[in-house]
């Protein structure tokens, strides 16, 4: 074992492996790992390292680094000067350091933005759900689950040897080409024209040069080009914009519209949302949303799935910045791979999510429970059966993301695979499941909301319809006849957990039990860039509990305590050991007030561990909930009407306002 320490840390300096975390997706963690896992995997290769062993990634401005020991590096990614000792050393190559010597990795002047620094034997760090990949919006993994501080000590594993049959320095068509402009490829899918976009948006997006955003990191790039028109006037109960959709799980590299904004999800971004995804970049270009800095400009270039640059090779067939080995042609198949009727009678579609996923909807674009029991017998009928090649399996509302191995699992099997399964799964309408009530405290209106929406208006925009208080535009778009009513349907509600990982970590998206306490809203257009950790929102029909800090466009109702703690001690009442996440798939969350003191209280209780909250075992049954609803139709169906009238009021009050045409977007 040898040392490094850090004498400065650079802008951004975190321990990373490859792949990342995975098998996690379904609860809200990301992969994280590399940003250019092409760089970094090859400077691991230089090393005679494995590929995916330990390294540091650094974001424009690269650290000072002592080796009392002495070590082996490899400096890859953007260019930038290093030092050994003060004299220059090269990228690319392995660069022996003699004990005490100190390497200096100066500012990536430009082109890209990440260089990274291998060593070998790779960095030692304890894993965490079973990889050392930091993620620095969670706090965990790598160095204390942050970026690197000066004065931080890390070990290195033993180092393997330099050997004659490794090279010493990477080959020119192994080292990728970093540029300012950029060419990505990208599948159609999942979500394509005619039913969400016009042919014209998707001429548009893959006939445009967009531009990078400065406000761009690790979560995801933000573009600048232009307004979709849109293929529909809204998104019905998922939310007032036509980019809204009922929650469902996103890929890594997926082009995500956040209202009118486009953003490339990165290795840091979420699982789970509510917005349309027009395209998808493919695994094996993945590596250039890493080094695209702000100004630069992006190219989607459609292709054939099955063409895709393999996310397996770092050869010449993914160095490029512009495509080389693959189609420019697309599927043309609007991203659906196939729609059938399923064994109850219900209408599924596959569609494509980029190369390595595919999306399984049931049934219309509706809130339908008896379509969410259907992903979940799917879902538990694909866990059961392990399906080799398949590494995810991540519930939405009424769809399930499949993501697999290529290599392993064709997309033509997988197809064939679901199809097959489709037709054998049980009945749903007779489905009882384990459901758990989980009584949650709620500080109504809470101060930390207030800050956020302060700063959306200061540093995103101020003139949005829902500013400068979410409750009372709650209220409006629902028809209410005053915000009493909104505080009183939030805590009479109780919340079915449809999906976790709703923005991060444990996040559940959950809508209420009773049609008539379902509020519906729409989401922040843009979305915030900032979210207090926990706080409680509503967005479409349904209510998330924001994992950590981040960003999110849920309207706020105010603020509760955590649903991830992964500091929680063995013996916690309330999480299970190993299990930082506190809620399940059908748990039924209600809510009861607390002030906003009382609940700094029992938040610190419970990130100390001392905390818990009440939970009761029990059952959801669909035969009964059916039942509930026949019972009550008269009401819902009164309740609906007054909700839709409002809705129809409001949004044509932003027609007027110039809302949906661009004018007020920012």
């Amino acid at each position: 074992m040898t040392s490094i320490e850090v004498l400065r840390p650079g802008l951004l300096t975190t321990v990373q492996d490859w792949p990342g975390r995975v098998g996690y997706w379904h609860v809200g963690v990301p992969p994280s790992g590399p940003m250019d896992d092409l760089s970094f995997r090859v400077g691991n290769r230089v090393l005679g390292n494995a590929e995916g062993a330990a390294g540091l990634e650094c974001t424009k401005a690269g650290p000072a680094l002592s080796f009392p020991d002495g070590a082996r590096v490899c400096v890859t990614g953007a260019a930038a000067p290093v030092t050994l000792d003060g004299e220059p050393v090269p990228q690319w190559q392995s660069v022996p350091i003699p004990p005490g010597g100190v390497l200096d990795i100066g500012v990536v002047g430009g082109p890209g933005m990440r260089c990274y620094v291998l060593i070998a034997g790779g960095v030692g760090e304890a894993e965490y759900l079973g990889s050392t990949a930091t993620f620095t919006l969670g706090c965990f993994g790598g160095h204390e689950g942050r970026a690197l501080r000066t004065g931080d000590r890390l070990t290195v594993g033993d180092d393997p040897g330099p050997a004659t049959a490794r090279p010493a320095r990477a080959g020119i068509d192994e080292q990728p080409a970093i540029g300012h402009r950029w060419q990505l490829a990208v599948t159609e899918g999942p979500h394509g024209a005619p039913e969400f976009f016009t042919r014209a948006d998707m001429a548009t997006i893959v006939g445009t040069d967009y531009t990078v955003h400065f406000n761009s990191d690790r979560t995801g790039v933000r573009l600048v080009g232009p307004k979709p028109q849109w293929a529909r006037t809204d998104g019905g109960e998922a939310g007032l914009h036509p980019s809204n959709i009922h929650d469902n799980a996103y890929c890594v590299g997926t082009l995500d519209f956040t209202g009118d904004t486009p953003i490339l999800l990165g290795p840091d971004g979420p699982s789970l949302g509510g917005f349309v995804c027009p395209v998808t970049v493919v695994r094996g270009d993945r590596w250039k949303l890493g080094q695209m800095a702000p100004g630069d400009t992006v190219r989607f270039v459609p292709v054939r799935a099955d063409r895709a640059p393999s996310l397996g090779s770092i050869g010449a067939d993914r160095r490029a910045s512009m495509p080389l080995v693959i189609s420019t042609s697309s599927d043309a198949d609007d991203g659906v791979l196939t729609r059938f009727v399923g064994a109850e009678g219900t209408d599924v579609t596959v569609r494509r999510d980029g190369d390595g996923g595919v999306l399984v909807e049931y049934g219309p674009m509706v809130l339908d429970l008896a379509m969410r029991a259907r992903v979940h017998v799917l879902y538990e009928s694909l866990s059961a059966s392990a399906v080799p090649g398949v590494t995810e399996l991540t519930p939405g509302v009424r769809s399930l993301q499949v993501q697999f191995d290529p290599a392993v699992l064709g997309a033509p099997e997988l197809v064939e695979l679901l199809a097959r399964t489709e037709e054998s799964l049980p009945a749903t309408d007779q489905l009882v499941v384990p459901s758990r009530t989980v009584s949650l405290p709620l500080s109504w209106d809470d101060p930390a909301t207030h800050e956020a929406i302060q700063r959306y208006m200061h540093g995103v925009r101020a003139d949005a319809p829902w500013c400068p208080w979410n409750i009372e535009f709650i209220r409006r778009i629902n028809g209410l006849t005053d915000v009493q009513r909104v505080h009183d349907t939030v805590y009479d509600a109780q919340y079915l957990v449809l999906g976790l990982g709703d923005v991060y970590l444990g996040a559940p998206v959950a809508t209420p039990l009773d049609p008539r306490h379902r509020l519906v809203t729409t989401k922040y257009n843009p979305a915030r860039t900032w979210t207090p950790e926990n706080a409680v929102g509503i967005g479409g029909a349904y209510l998330c509990i924001y994992g950590m800090e981040g960003p999110g466009g849920y309207q706020f109702v105010g603020r509760t305590t955590q649903v991830w703690n992964h500091r929680h001690p063995q013996d916690s009442r309330s999480f299970e050991p190993g299990t930082p996440w506190l809620l399940r798939y059908f748990d039924r969350i209600s809510f009861y007030p607390v002030s906003a003191e009382e609940l700094l209280d029992l938040r610190a209780d419970m990130a100390a561990g001392r905390g818990s909250v009440d939970i009761a075992d029990g059952t959801f049954s669909m035969p009964d909930y059916q039942r509930f609803l026949t019972l009550n139709a008269d009401g819902i169906a009164e309740f609906r009407t007054q909700q839709a009238e409002a809705f129809t009021a409001e949004r044509r009050a932003w027609d007027q306002a110039g809302e949906f045409a661009g004018q007020l977007a920012s």
